[in-house]
């Protein structure tokens, strides 16, 4: 039976208490110029053209759902069939949101693009776009993450961006965020800010969602084709939760379909060593509500209201607050929330590698760490979609490095 579960249309931008726009007066008109257009493309057949045009002719869409037959019968559990993102240029689901975001820019006439990136590829697909559409862009970064994520450095300035290195707090995406959100204020008539998660103020959580939600359509149209009947279970890691909420979103009315999202527990439990925000029944401390870059939804603090520091192997987890999407389907006990550890989600990386010949990226080994933990509660008639949101190139480095390789 269908959930009643929807979002409340009356109050754009939010969801239950969560999302909205906290932001100084210098951005609002740039977000309600962002808000205008977008609705406009929603329903201009000539951007939905051109929009599924690029996504398949240029991105690679639609991407395969694998059933992965011998890690079925390595893990002994449920069937098992990957939603195969890892495969699209650039390497990850970060190109679709930032094909939507670039045709925007062209639309509103801003020549100029500013992006954040933690694991690089929001920062490689932001590049791509800005080549492909003749824009200047800039990225910024930072400068912990540039070191264990250089592959990416490198392709994004061979695509012409210009890479910022942020050296200020933590040297992690928030603190990318923080630059990029300073060059927006600074150049609004001539820059786009093309945020990669479903985070921020409004209209980026419910933008930068639909611009993913291709991927919940897809699997959905393929796993009915496939096994005539939905999945039991849908499986995501959880940085901001974009590529999570691309596969869940289409599924959010099936009660019947469990919503599970991965985050990072990094190496232990206290505040600092993790980026689980919603694993608070792991014992995961720190998370409570509040307003970060933008938005009000679950954020990592300390007793005293200061964003706390995060820790995970992964760049692409690495971040204190989640998408104000998944803080209400949390809420709502719609969606489930766990995190597993480094060492997890490196292990999950190897094995899959092994079984099924596929290195992941360090974020959706989380979401199959996530999977091969879970595989006890599972029933053998399960059946399971996991979103391998990129692929493990990039990684390279802290593989071998972690795994002695």
């Amino acid at each position: 039976m269908a959930s009643q579960l929807t979002t409340p249309a009356s109050v754009p931008g939010r969801f239950g208490p969560y999302g909205g726009r906290y932001v100084p007066e210098t951005l609002m008109v740039p977000l309600l110029e962002l808000e205008r257009v977008y609705e406009q493309a929603k329903s201009d057949s000539v951007f939905q053209t051109k929009f599924n045009d690029l996504l398949k002719n240029f991105v690679g869409r639609p991407t395969p759902l694998q059933f992965a037959d011998r890690l079925t019968q390595h893990l002994g559990g449920p069937r098992i069939y990957l939603k195969r993102e890892d495969l699209l240029h650039t390497g990850a689901h970060k190109i679709n949101n930032a094909i939507g975001q670039g045709l925007l820019a062209v639309q509103m006439g801003k020549p100029r693009i500013v992006a954040e990136t933690g694991a690089g590829q929001h920062g490689v697909a932001s590049a791509t776009v800005a080549a492909h559409l003749g824009l200047e862009c800039v990225v910024y970064m930072g400068t912990e993450d540039m070191e264990r994520q250089a592959l990416n450095v490198s392709r994004m300035r061979m695509l012409g961006a210009q890479v910022v290195g942020v050296d200020s707090g933590s040297r992690t995406l928030k603190d990318a965020i923080n630059e990029a959100m300073r060059d927006w204020v600074t150049n609004v008539r001539t820059t786009h800010y093309l945020l990669g998660s479903v985070l921020g103020a409004h209209p980026y959580p419910t933008m930068v969602r639909d611009f993913h939600s291709c991927i919940g359509r897809e699997a959905r149209a393929q796993i009915l084709a496939a096994e005539k009947r939905l999945p039991t279970h849908l499986m995501a890691c959880v940085g901001g939760g974009s590529n999570a909420i691309g596969l869940f979103h289409e599924f959010l009315k099936d009660s019947e379909v469990k919503l599970i999202g991965i985050e990072a527990g990094g190496r232990g439990n206290g505040l600092g060593e993790h980026a689980a925000r919603l694993a608070a029944a792991q014992g995961f401390t720190g998370a409570r509500p509040g307003v970060l870059q933008g938005t009000y939804t679950y954020v990592l603090q300390t007793e005293d209201g200061q964003i706390a520091t995060t820790h995970s192997v992964s760049a692409g987890l690495d971040y204190p607050a989640i998408g104000p999407e998944h803080a209400w389907l949390a809420d709502q006990r719609r969606a489930e929330y766990s995190a597993v550890t480094d060492a997890a989600a490196l292990d999950a990386a190897r094995t899959l590698a092994r079984i099924e010949g596929i290195i992941p990226a360090l974020e959706s080994a989380h979401a199959i760490a996530g999977l091969i933990e879970r595989v006890p509660k599972f029933f053998k008639n399960d059946l399971v979609i996991v979103n391998l949101s990129g692929r493990g190139d990039k990684d390279m480095a802290t593989y071998s490095r972690s795994l002695s390789l």
